[in-house]
């Protein structure tokens, strides 16, 4: 945007590679991180004297794909509340024409870090418990709404240094309702759950259909993924394709069961079947007890503990797989565990995205 053309209340301010066109009261901005979504600068919030984040989503309307997930991102963040999800606290756009509306910024609370660089640091068993919970907390939260995150990973669970977690990013968020149209290619590849590899829940002709495993289930698998790489300091599974993908999740989980391999289309079977066939490693090797900090002073936070939950959550088969409320009451976790935070009440959205969006996916059907 021009100078010229810049309304008043805003300035243009350099963040990187970008020229971000922004509201006066927001100063001091630097960037913090930058991805396909678009860039993220902390600032300080002059009119409450505060540090905030802003982020200015990439080409929010350039096409409908981008368009929807602009518009769940600043759905869900206004609607929902819990202490362990980012939340909205303002929203703003340079453009006063809707022919000319392009750029979209949303200002959020400024944490410290993502989980990115936490990974890289000695957890001891109380902040690495702590974590966790809050990570299934959050989701707890989001489910009861009817939604399914589907992009979990450590990028997009921030912290600060009092060991507060939040989740964010909800551009690939679902309702339940939409489960039967979701698209296989969903969540970060490392995080992604068999399920979604395999195309369960999609017949012969790649069309989606009602299906017995749980669609809540995809985020138990990632926070899995994310609880192991904490303890191990690595990815777990690093494909490097959705094939690659299944061969590093299937040479650490072994191959499935015939029953499993029964639910699946045809031609993925087939595929899964014509691979050479893994063993399990034991999670006593894959989570051996000197990955683990010492024990803790509660009995409940040990390295078996951690493991078990572990061997719950990583689990190939989602009708198998631990849900997130069986997770908040598995030892290692619920020493944290407080009633208001796991059953706060969530607003209706799972009504208001029914409405919405299922109205316009069966419109691009």
């Amino acid at each position: 945007m021009a100078s010229t053309s810049v309304p008043e209340n805003y300035y243009v301010a350099p963040v990187g590679e970008t020229q971000m066109v922004i509201l006066k009261r927001y100063e001091n901005l630097r960037l913090i991180g930058s991805g396909a979504q678009g860039i993220v600068c902390s600032a300080t919030d002059t009119v409450t004297n505060r540090p905030v984040a802003i982020k200015k989503l990439s080409r929010p309307f350039q096409n409908v794909t981008h368009a929807k997930r602009a518009y769940r991102e600043f759905i869900l963040m206004n609607l929902v509340n819990h202490k362990n999800i980012i939340g909205l606290l303002n929203a703003f756009s340079p453009q006063r024409d809707v022919e000319e509306f392009s750029d979209l910024y949303i200002v959020m609370e400024l944490m410290d870090a993502n989980l990115c660089q936490v990974i890289q640091m000695d957890l001891d068993h109380e902040r690495l418990s702590y974590l966790l919970y809050q990570m299934l907390c959050g989701i707890k939260h989001l489910h009861s709404a009817g939604i399914i995150h589907r992009d979990l990973k450590p990028s997009n669970i921030v912290v600060k240094s009092d060991c507060t977690l939040k989740i964010l990013d909800f551009g690939l968020a679902r309702t339940a309702v939409e489960a039967f149209m979701m698209t296989p290619y969903v969540v970060t590849r490392y995080y992604r759950a068999p399920e979604v590899i395999l195309g369960m829940g999609y017949g012969e002709n790649g069309v989606s259909i009602w299906v017995r495993c749980s669609y809540f289930h995809l985020d138990v698998w990632s926070v899995g993924c994310i609880f192991g790489e904490l303890v191990r300091g690595r990815v777990l599974f690093p494909g490097a394709d959705h094939i690659d993908q299944w061969t590093r999740i299937i040479e650490l989980l072994g191959t499935p069961d015939p029953q499993f391999l029964s639910r699946l289309q045809t031609t993925v079977r087939n595929y899964v079947e014509n691979r050479p066939r893994y063993q399990a490693v034991p999670f006593e090797t894959l989570f051996a007890d000197n990955m683990f900090p010492p024990s803790a002073d509660n009995a409940r936070l040990t390295a078996s503990k951690a493991r078990d939950l572990l061997s719950r959550m990583l689990v190939i088969d989602p009708e198998k797989r631990i849900s997130v409320d069986d997770a908040l009451s598995h030892e290692y976790v619920n020493v944290w565990y407080d009633e208001s935070e796991v059953s706060r009440s969530s607003c209706c959205l799972l009504e208001f995205f029914g409405r919405h969006f299922f109205t316009i996916e069966l419109a691009a059907l």
